[in-house]
Parts: C-alpha cells; structure tokens; sequence
C-alpha cells in the first residue's frame, strides 16, 4: 500500500508510472505491504484465468515473500511503479520501500523489481535501452 500521496502518468520508463504528488525526503516509507489492502491469489490459479486476466497477472502481480506459492496484487497506484537500475527506491526489506534519496514533487517513483521478485529477469530490450540512456548521459552517442 503506498503510504505517500501519488498519481499516474505517461512515464519515460514504460507505459505509465506512479509520480510523487508531493516531496518525498529520503529514508521515507513509501510503501508497506498490507496484507489486509493488498489481494492475495494462489499462483496456481492463474492458470485458469480468461487470457486477459492472466495478461493482467503477468503484468502486475509478484510472488508473494513468505508464501511463494500465492501472488500480490497491488490495488493502489503501486502496481504502477516501473523497474529500473537506478532506483529512487530500496524495497530489500521485501514488505517495506524507502525513498533512497530527496525525490521531488512530479518525480516518477521507480525501483529495481529484482529486490522483491527472485524471479524477475531483465529482457534483452530492456538490457539495451538501460545501456543506450546510460551511454547518452555519458556523452557517447551512436552504438
């Protein structure tokens, strides 16, 4: 659940992301998993959902840490909180995220998916584009 005010918006990340309405110092809990707000569905069951559900499951769920046998489904504007490797977050605690830094109002919160899904594997496009932004803001342009 996130405990900071937020909205979504088109993101340079993806798709869209969720944006601070407000600062945010660093060292803030951001977000806490709630057992009582967040849905949990045992991962087995996703097999017997409509091919839309399961896009959707696929999408926004996560295996759930102490029960890797059932998912989380964020019901709040986390579940639009983009990856990336220069997270503005640290979600190693599993069931809490912090601000790792002063994030400013209208900044897209992001962290690195890989701290609370084992599972989670960079794609290949995913690789590039990390490498050509990185290479840009080095002043390397061209491949």
């Amino acid at each position: 659940m996130m405990l900071v005010p937020t909205y979504v918006a088109p993101s340079d990340v993806e798709g869209v992301g969720v944006f601070a309405s407000e600062p945010i110092k660093k060292g803030t809990l951001i977000w806490r998993y709630e057992p009582d707000f967040d849905r949990l569905v045992p991962a087995a069951w996703l097999s017997e959902q409509t091919p839309m559900m399961q896009e959707f499951l696929t999408k926004y769920a996560y295996p759930a840490h102490d029960q890797p046998d059932m998912l989380v489904i964020e019901i709040d504007n986390g579940r639009f909180m983009n990856h990336t490797l220069e997270p503005n977050t640290d979600f190693t605690r599993v069931v809490e995220g912090y601000a790792t830094r002063d994030i400013a109002a209208g900044e897209e919160l992001v962290c690195n998916y890989s701290e609370f899904d084992p599972e989670f594997a960079l794609l290949p496009s995913m690789v590039a584009a990390f490498a050509a932004k990185k290479a840009m803001s080095n002043g390397h342009i061209g491949g």
